[in-house]
C-alpha cells in the first residue's frame, strides 16, 4: 500500500551535461535508511487470480513488489553537479541526472523562513522572486544541496527531497495500492481486528486501516454494544462526516428519515451518498438489537465486479466510465440533493486510468433526459443490465448476518453493500468518514508523519 508519491522505482532516462558549467565533484556516499519497510501493491497476478489493476481503463497494469532502497538518492560518485543561468544538474549514482531551474528550487526552499515549521505552509512571497533568479554558490553536502542567492537567500535540500521531487527525469513512478480483489470465497478469512487494539494504539489503528485499504472492509469484534462504544471506536480514523441524516446514526426501521434503508425492504447491492459531489469515503454499521428474520447483510467487491465487467463486455464498461448518472436526494421535505454534476458509474484516475471509485445506486438515480443520439440510450440500459448480472452472481456476494458486538465498516467507493428483507425489530447505529480523512489516517499510522511530509 503506497502513499501518493512514496511509491517508486526508477525511470530509464541519462541526462548529458555537455555545456553547463562544472562546478564540483562529490565524492561522499549520502547516509539512507537501508532496510526501509516495503512499498508494495498486490504481486503480480496468477492466471485466474484477482488483480486490484483490472479496473482500470485502458491497457492491463501489471504491478509488483518494490523497496525505496531499489532507488537511493545518492549522487553520483563519478560525475559532477554543474549549474548554468537557468538551470542545476544532479547527476545520481543509479545513472540518471536530475534537472532543477532555479526559480522552482527558490520557490520550493524549506527553510523555516519560507516554509512555516509548524503549519508546514509556504511563507514565502513566490511573487517576489525574479523570473531569471540564479545561485552565487552551489555546493554539495554531505546532507544535500546548499545553495547561496543573489540577494542574501540561502536554501538547503536533502538529498532524499531532491530524488523525490526530481520532475525532469521523474525517478519515482506510481504504482498501484495493494488491493486483495475478493468474492464469497472471503468468508474463509475474514478481515478482522480486535476492538481492545484499535483502541489501545495507533498501531492497532494502522493494522485496521490497511486491512480497509486492502480489502474494501473490515470487522472489529469485542465492540461493546452500545451506541457511545460504537461512536468512540469509528472516531479512531477520523473524525464523523454530518449529513443530512446527522452525524452519528442510532436507527431502526420506522422511516424517521425518508430513505430505503430506513425500511425493513430488501435493498441490492449499491454505494451510499451517490447525490454528493463527494460521496461518504467510509461507513460503519454495528447491530445492537434484532428480534426477527431476514436481514441478512450483502457485501460486493465493486472492484471485481467491475473487471469482470471490463473482461466480459468492455463496450459496457466504457459505456459505465463515461456516460453521466444524475443522482440525488429528496425524500425528506427539507432537502433535495445533487452533485454540482452528474458523475458515472466507474470513476477513473486522470493521470494513470486506475478505476478509483464505483458509485452506484439505481434507487436513487434520477431522470436521464440528455442524450446526443438514440443509440445511446439503448447502450446505457445494456451496459447497466451486463453490470446487475455480474453484481448478483453468487460467487460475488459474502453474506452475513451482523451480530452485535462485531462492528463492520467498508469502503464506500469500492464495495457495494445491502440487505435482505426482514421482519421483527432490528436496531443498527452507524456513522460516515469522508475518504481524505480516511486516507490521512491511513498514511499517518502505517508511514509515518516524516514519510508523509517528506512527499509534500
Amino acid at each position: 500500500m503506497a502513499s501518493r508519491r512514496t511509491a517508486a522505482i526508477a525511470r530509464s532516462l541519462s541526462t548529458g551535461l555537455a555545456g553547463r558549467r562544472v562546478f564540483c565533484n562529490h565524492q561522499a556516499r549520502n547516509p539512507w535508511r537501508e532496510a526501509i519497510r516495503a512499498i508494495s501493491t498486490s504481486p503480480a497476478p496468477n492466471p485466474g487470480a484477482s488483480d486490484a489493476s483490472a479496473g482500470g481503463s485502458g491497457s492491463r497494469k501489471r504491478t509488483f513488489n518494490v523497496t525505496k532502497a531499489d532507488a537511493q538518492p545518492t549522487i553520483s560518485k563519478h560525475h559532477k553537479i554543474t549549474f548554468d543561468d537557468k538551470r542545476v544538474s544532479v547527476p545520481w549514482e543509479e545513472g540518471k541526472t536530475s534537472t532543477f531551474q532555479h526559480i522552482w528550487l527558490r520557490d520550493h526552499c524549506q527553510c523555516a523562513t519560507c516554509m512555516h515549521p509548524q503549519t508546514k505552509q509556504r511563507q514565502l512571497d513566490t511573487f517576489s522572486i525574479p523570473l531569471n533568479i540564479r545561485p552565487s554558490l552551489v555546493e554539495p553536502r554531505d546532507d544535500g544541496l546548499y545553495i547561496e542567492w543573489w540577494g542574501d537567500h540561502q536554501s538547503q535540500y536533502t538529498w532524499e527531497w531532491l530524488h523525490r521531487h526530481s520532475y525532469a527525469p521523474r525517478l519515482e513512478k506510481y504504482i498501484s495500492v495493494q488491493r486483495k480483489l475478493w468474492g464469497q470465497e472471503v468468508a474463509n478469512d475474514l478481515p478482522t481486528v480486535k476492538y481492545d487494539d484499535v483502541m489501545a494504539s495507533d498501531a492497532g489503528v494502522a493494522e485496521w486501516t490497511s486491512k480497509i485499504e486492502t480489502y474494501g472492509f473490515c470487522f472489529v469484534d469485542g465492540v461493546p454494544v452500545t451506541p457511545e462504544a460504537t461512536e468512540e471506536v469509528v472516531q479512531r480514523i477520523a473524525h464523523i462526516r454530518h449529513t443530512h441524516y446527522g452525524g452519528f446514526w442510532d436507527f431502526t426501521a420506522d422511516l424517521k428519515m425518508k430513505d430505503m434503508a430506513y425500511t425493513n425492504l430488501a435493498l441490492p447491492a449499491h454505494t451510499d451518498t451517490t447525490y454528493f459531489t463527494e460521496p461518504c469515503g467510509l461507513q460503519m454499521f454495528h447491530l445492537l438489537e434484532f428480534e426477527g428474520t431476514g436481514g441478512e447483510s450483502l457485501l460486493v467487491d465493486g472492484f471485481r465486479a467491475a473487471r469482470m465487467l471490463r473482461d466480459e463486455k468492455p463496450e459496457s464498461f466504457r459505456t459505465l466510465s463515461t456516460v453521466r448518472i444524475p443522482t440525488h436526494a429528496s425524500g425528506n421535505e427539507e432537502v433535495s440533493i445533487e452533485p454540482y454534476t452528474p458523475f458515472p458509474v466507474f470513476n477513473h484516475h486522470p493521470v494513470t486510468g486506475e478505476l478509483v471509485q464505483v458509485r452506484w445506486n439505481n434507487e436513487d438515480r434520477a431522470t436521464m433526459d440528455r442524450w446526443a443520439d438514440l443509440e445511446d440510450v439503448e447502450k446505457f440500459y445494456q451496459a447497466i443490465y451486463d453490470w446487475n448480472e455480474v453484481l448478483k452472481r453468487s460467487d460475488g456476494e459474502f453474506r452475513q448476518q451482523l451480530e452485535p458486538g462485531k462492528a463492520l465498516i467498508f469502503d464506500n467507493w469500492r464495495v457495494l453493500h445491502g440487505r435482505g428483507a426482514f421482519t421483527g425489530h432490528r436496531r443498527m447505529c452507524g456513522a460516515y468518514i469522508a475518504r481524505d480523512d480516511f486516507h490521512s489516517r491511513l498514511r499517518l499510522t502505517n508511514y509515518g508523519r516524516e514519510e508523509i511530509l517528506m512527499g509534500l
